[in-house]
């Protein structure tokens, strides 16, 4: 045994020391003292070299007995053995003290490594792991193009002189072959994709067999033309949508080009002008194909709820957008109106409870679209009640001249409260937003026996999901224009009171900017419909006066703004201004000749608030989705808690910088 490990041990320098005694014989000849004086010297370092070798061995000795004190002999010889690469180097300084020859082989060496460091044999090799405590390596070691996980143990041993000293034997495991057939099998997992024709109606209307024929031609070829490299299966399915099929090794390339088939599309154009335009939905990483397609479903209904034009990728639970720039257009028919106005109809005739919410802050949007929810529910024999933060929102005035009504006095809960008496069997409308995190009472939700959605907000990737009824239309100006078309379909203008017909068309007029933005033929034919019910456009405007110090304010903020990019205005400010002055400081911003779209940050406590504006060529809602915001193409809001306005400038400032490198 002892002779084993001496042998293993050896420094194997006896070819170095025949060269210097050579050396020293011929120095002799010429010169006896010199010759003497060589001899000398190498009797030193073998004395010296041996006594080294010696203490190494007895120190390694040591440390066997040490770690398998109770193993026999045959095991002691199988760690020696050991078909494993090993390697034995004092944990403080990294000199090695031992090797068998498969590191020796690893390394690409043929001696033996005595004296050398662990980080010299294996460049940037980490060993704090081991001082850590832990027994594997955190990542793979890659060296000489071969993968290792490497294996460790620290123990105990007597160093030279006084003290003890740390030895850390690692064991080397080559990964390689089944690292890149684990490489080559998440390459071929398939990844499932569903293209749909946003436009399709518009850009073939009118055209004759033939000429539809050799624009769906043009189509298939643009599509057929992105596909090909991916050597996918491409079929058409019916005749605005295409299924894709093809392998995740070529999904890096597909976004790295951020999906370039939805700009070339734009090159088909109709007779009319109209621009052909494509919504891609992507489903990777489900175990089945059945979830890839759940997945790819998933995302082109995120995309279309988003306005289409732009491609949506769904991994496990996670969305990635890309695109989403072109500006929206009306799309939208009053068959779906009907269908949901009966649907919504059927839930409140079996609900027990009736429980209605927007956003947190709540604007007049959000109120006037509770209003009409509470409105049908008192044509159907239920009593709605608005859950809503009366200290914390937008519509103080409007509340406070609801209150006034009879039909009102009981009709908001606190938050708080609702809690308390939401039963099995309730229904909660939510009104003005789809995602769960933004509603006023998030538990509600999940206590609720369903949940309905209105909302005219383009989909975030996290959104009220399982609703019985989600009647969402990011084409349409606010949520209280849907609300309108649903009382339209399931009340008489005799059953809505004045009252809550201004609250309505308030709701409008503020997301409209008095008609001036996102205004389509349905917007005005809910304002008409809300002005029969008796609703005054007077009492309406008066909802939107300011009093003088909020007026002072805004004008403050509008003098601190600065042009970015040109047609950019940003203002950010320490005061604390309020998110109804924000909003309307990032309104009047775009007031100002050449300016495109606004932002405004201000900070409110320890969060900072987020307002923007745009006159529908830049979409800022993609912009304030990277700091967490949402919102629609032409206005959008967000808040980011524990921050600085400094912070939350930078911040801002890059999302905009990304947003037009795409």
């Amino acid at each position: 045994m002892n002779k084993k490990i001496s042998r293993l041990l050896a420094p194997g320098l006896q070819f170095y020391f025949f060269v210097l005694v050579c050396f020293a014989v011929v120095s002799a000849s010429f010169d006896l003292v010199i010759g003497i004086i060589e001899g000398v010297i190498i009797v030193i370092l073998a004395l010296y070299t041996r006594s080294r070798s010696r203490s190494r061995k007895d120190n390694v000795l040591k440390y066997i007995e040490s770690v398998t004190s109770n193993v026999d002999s045959a095991t002691k010889d199988t760690v020696l053995n050991a078909p494993l690469p090993m390697v034995i180097f004092q944990a403080e300084t990294g000199l090695i003290v031992w090797c068998n020859e498969g590191f020796q082989a690893l390394c690409g060496q043929t001696e033996q490594l005595f004296d050398s460091r662990i980080g010299d044999v294996v460049p940037q090799f980490p060993t704090r792991w081991l001082l850590e405590g832990q027994t594997e390596a955190p990542e793979h070691v890659l060296l000489r193009d071969r993968r290792y996980h490497v294996y460790g143990t620290l123990a105990h041993a007597e160093g030279e002189g006084s003290g003890e000293r740390l030895l850390a034997t690692l064991y080397w495991i080559d990964t390689t072959e089944g690292d890149n057939a684990l490489a080559r099998l998440r390459d071929s997992r398939p990844a499932v994709a569903i293209l749909m024709l946003d436009n399709y109606e518009e850009v073939t209307k009118g055209l004759t067999d033939v000429a539809r024929s050799a624009m769906r031609a043009q189509l298939d070829r643009k599509i057929n033309n992105w596909a090909e490299p991916c050597h996918g299966l491409l079929r058409r399915y019916e005749r605005d949508r295409y299924l894709f099929v093809f392998e995740e090794k070529y999904y890096g390339a597909l976004a790295g080009g951020k999906f370039s088939l939805l700009d070339s599309v734009h090159e088909v154009i109709s007779n009319e002008g109209v621009p052909a335009t494509l919504s891609i939905g992507v489903g990777r990483g489900a175990d089945t194909f059945e979830e890839l397609f759940h997945n790819a479903s998933l995302s082109i209904d995120m995309a279309l709820s988003r306005g289409g034009d732009q491609a949506v990728v769904r991994t496990d639970m996670n969305f990635e957008f890309f695109g989403g720039r072109a500006k929206e257009t009306e799309k939208r028919t009053k068959v779906k109106s009907r269908v949901m106005a009966t649907a919504l109809s059927e839930l409140l005739s079996d609900a027990g409870q009736v429980y209605v919410m927007g956003h947190k802050f709540a604007d007049l949007d959000a109120l006037g679209a509770a209003v009409g929810i509470c409105c049908i529910a008192r044509k159907k024999g239920k009593r709605a009640h608005i859950v809503m933060d009366l200290e914390n929102n937008a519509a103080v005035q409007m509340i406070s001249r609801l209150l006034d009504a009879p039909e009102y006095q009981e009709a908001f809960l606190d938050p708080a409260d609702a809690l308390t008496q939401v039963r099995a069997g309730a229904l909660v409308v939510v009104v003005d937003t789809n995602r769960p995190d933004m509603v006023e009472v998030p538990a509600l939700l999940e206590r609720a026996g369903r949940v309905a959605v209105i909302d005219h907000h383009r989909r975030a990737a996290s959104y009220i999901e399982n609703a019985a009824l989600n009647f969402h239309e990011p084409y349409a100006s606010s949520a209280s224009e849907l609300t309108s078309e649903l009382l339209q379909y399931l009340t008489e203008p005799s059953d809505v009171l004045e009252l809550e017909a201004e609250a309505l068309l308030a709701g409008i007029v503020l997301d409209t900017k008095n008609f001036t933005v996102r205004t389509g033929g349905r917007t005005f034919d809910a304002a008409a419909y809300l002005r029969r019910a008796g609703a005054d456009t007077g009492e309406v405007r008066r909802l939107f006066q300011n009093d003088l110090d909020s007026t002072i304010n805004r004008y403050d903020v509008i003098r601190r703004a600065e042009k970015i990019r040109g047609d950019i205005a940003l203002a950010a400010v320490d005061i604390p201004v309020g998110r109804v002055v924000a909003a309307q400081a990032a309104d009047e911003l775009l007031q100002i000749a050449g300016i495109g779209a606004s932002f405004v940050v201000t900070p409110s406590g320890s969060d900072v608030n987020l307002s923007a504006r745009s006159m529908g060529e830049i979409n800022v809602q993609v912009i304030l989705e990277k700091l967490g915001g949402g919102g629609n193409a032409t206005a959008a809001g967000g808040v980011v808690r524990d921050a600085k306005v400094a912070e939350v400038r930078e911040a801002l400032l890059k999302a905009i910088d990304e947003y037009f490198e795409k």
